[in-house]
């Protein structure tokens, strides 16, 4: 496989969202989309970052990547949390 590093950053950014696309659900920390990719860290960063500007993908709480039409919206309130006396 040629690493991405040698290709034009478009046809890299087409592949990452091809990839997105053609498999609902991938769910890819940063180096897992390195290695997968085969992105230095700091084109990888880029590159997902440029995706999560763009809407086209979030980031999880545990720091894993995927595709926005697959998030789920959540309504959170914050209230203290009570303390069950026993």
């Amino acid at each position: 496989m040629k690493p991405e590093r040698h290709r034009a950053p478009d046809e890299v950014l087409r592949r990452v969202q091809g990839e997105f696309l053609e498999m609902p659900g991938l769910r890819l920390t940063e180096p897992q989309a390195r290695r997968l990719w085969g992105l230095d860290a700091a084109s990888c960063d880029a590159l997902l970052g440029a995706l999560v500007d763009a809407k086209f993908l979030f980031k999880t709480r545990d720091g894993a990547f995927m595709r926005v039409e697959h998030a789920t919206p959540v309504k959170a309130t914050l209230r203290p949390r009570q303390v069950a006396v026993a």
